[in-house]
């Protein structure tokens, strides 16, 4: 039995060839996110920080950091660009219907004001407010916003969060020996920080039938 685990532990592939393969899917996996916000990015994000951890190759942290923040920040501008589009084409584009349709009334409409009064600087909070880039981001497009400004406001936004998931996973990762086990909690913190807001949402919503 021994003999069978030593095996399989030198089958493994080193960490060479773990971080070879897994900065491109981190990449691939929070620009498609950003794009088509289904994906769970602050979950992949965190699972990637609790794997860094636990490995002893230098600076691994910190190119999860890099790769998750400039993903996040080129999802951003490409999903930006693709809702400009909407304004400028005749018959509307799909991509701008599809974040006009992801943006409840109430907040978009909360969105406009905070972007009125503080300007790009709301990037940066919409990114760490579960649920909140969406309406901030339709709220930028209808009002015209050149994407050279908005991209000043993603920037920091995708390094706040970044960082932030980041820290959720090393906090997970240093609650537990075995790396598996701080990827599953790291995953079920990020889950649930992002789907509290909707939960809270349908709490009062209940509250105010049930009062009504």
């Amino acid at each position: 039995m021994i003999g069978e685990l030593a095996g399989l532990a030198r089958s493994l592939p080193p960490e060479s060839t773990q971080q070879a393969a897994g900065y491109p899917s981190l990449f691939l996996l929070v620009v498609v996110g950003a794009l088509v916000p289904v994906v769970p990015t602050g979950a992949v994000v965190s699972s990637a920080a609790v794997v860094a951890f636990h490995q002893t190759a230098p600076f691994s942290l910190l190119f999860v950091f890099v790769v998750a923040s400039a993903a996040a920040f080129l999802g951003d501008l490409g999903l930006y660009w693709l809702g400009g589009r909407g304004f400028r084409s005749r018959n509307g584009s799909r991509w701008l219907a599809r974040i006009h349709d992801r943006a409840a009334p109430e907040r978009l409409a909360t969105a406009r004001a905070r972007l009125d009064e503080h300007g790009v600087a709301v990037l940066v909070l919409s990114r760490l407010v579960p649920a909140g880039r969406i309406p901030v981001m339709l709220a930028c497009l209808l009002a015209r916003m050149p994407l050279r400004r908005f991209a000043r406001g993603a920037a920091p936004a995708a390094l706040a969060w970044a960082g932030t998931y980041e820290l959720i996973g090393v906090l997970g990762g240093s609650l537990f020996a075995e790396p598996w086990e701080g990827v599953v909690a790291a995953v079920a913190l990020a889950l649930l920080i992002g789907a509290a807001p909707a939960g809270w949402r349908r709490l009062r919503r209940g509250r105010r039938e049930a009062a009504g």
